[in-house]
This record gives C-alpha cells, sequence and structure tokens, in this order.
C-alpha cells in the first residue's frame, strides 16, 4: 500500500469519527431541548388586582418547576364630589408546578402558591398602607414551537395576611402574561 493511500484512508477514519460525534452531538442537543421547551422568559402581566400591570420573569429551576416573579403597579383614580387618587406597587413571587397536557406540545398546566407584599399611597387614610397576602395559583402555559414566546393565564386567590384599611381579606385575582422566552 502507498503512503498516499495509507494517508487517504486515515483521514476517511477521521472524517467518520467526527461525523459519528456531530451525529451523536445533534442528536443529544435535540433531545436536551425536548425535555424543556424554555429555561426562562421575560414580559408583562395584566390583570392582577393590586398589579394591573407588571413586569414578569419566570425560569425554570427543574424539568417541571418554576419561578415566577412580578413587579407591579395599579393607579386608581376617582372623580366626582370627593376626588382622591392612590397608588398601588407590588411585588410578588410564586412556585408553580408544570404538567404536560400530551395532544398539544408546549402546553402545560401548573399549580402553586405564593406571596404578594404590596404599598398603597394615598392621601385618603383608608386607601394608603402596606399589606402583604398569600396565595395559591393555578393556571396554564403555552410556549409557542417556532417563535420565542410564551403565554399564560392564571388565577390568584389571594388572601390578606396584613392589609392597609381599605383591602378585604381576600380578592380573586388572575392575569394574563406574555414572555421573550430564552
Amino acid at each position: 500500500m502507498s503512503c498516499i493511500n495509507s494517508f487517504k484512508l486515515f483521514k476517511i477514519k477521521q472524517m467518520k469519527k467526527i461525523l459519528n460525534l456531530f451525529i451523536f452531538v445533534t442528536i443529544f442537543s435535540v433531545a436536551a431541548n425536548a425535555q424543556s421547551d424554555y429555561k426562562s422568559g421575560i414580559g408583562l402581566r395584566f390583570g392582577g388586582y393590586y398589579d394591573l400591570v407588571s413586569a414578569s420573569y419566570k425560569t425554570f429551576i427543574s424539568e417541571q418547576g418554576a419561578i415566577e416573579l412580578n413587579l407591579g403597579f395599579r393607579n386608581y383614580s376617582f372623580g366626582g364630589f370627593s376626588s382622591y387618587n392612590w397608588f398601588v406597587l407590588s411585588a410578588s413571587g410564586a412556585y408553580q408546578h408544570h404538567f404536560d397536557i400530551k395532544p398539544v406540545p408546549g402546553l402545560k398546566w401548573f399549580v402553586g402558591g405564593g406571596l404578594t407584599a404590596y404599598n398603597s399611597f394615598s392621601d385618603f387614610d383608608a386607601t394608603s398602607g402596606f399589606g402583604l397576602a398569600i396565595f395559591p395559583t393555578a393556571g396554564v402555559d403555552y410556549k409557542f414551537a417556532s417563535i420565542p414566546l410564551n403565554v399564560s393565564v392564571d388565577t390568584r386567590p389571594t388572601v390578606n395576611i396584613i392589609r392597609a384599611d381599605y383591602y378585604s381579606g381576600f380578592y380573586f385575582s388572575g392575569g394574563v402574561a406574555a414572555r421573550y422566552t430564552f
């Protein structure tokens, strides 16, 4: 066998090893991505009682477990004979445990619980002060396959532990969120 043929055979064996490694890495990458639809997302959440609009960040800490953090506000304005305004700033955090809905890829339902801290700012004493509330949460979460977008709908029946004078002990709250995923 000539030196040139030996060199060609050596190169072919190297190329086969590289090709096999490439195929293995590709299959492994696809399998790893199939385990989770997305790792994290950032966007907006609309519709909470304390936070009509909030910034929303959600990240998965395990294959099924996620943490959602929201920082939001709500502005109340009333006119008439005795007009007054007040503003609520809130922060909330929740743990969510997700379950696949098998017929639809990217669709999951979740349950969990969390905590909301809020402060109402107003000249009217009955609507100002600090509050702390707990809530169970449940909802659905969908990650679009072709674009980096996630939407979710949830409910958060909220029980006030510490409350400003105006707020009652219980509020049925919920929201809709849209997030850019990465």
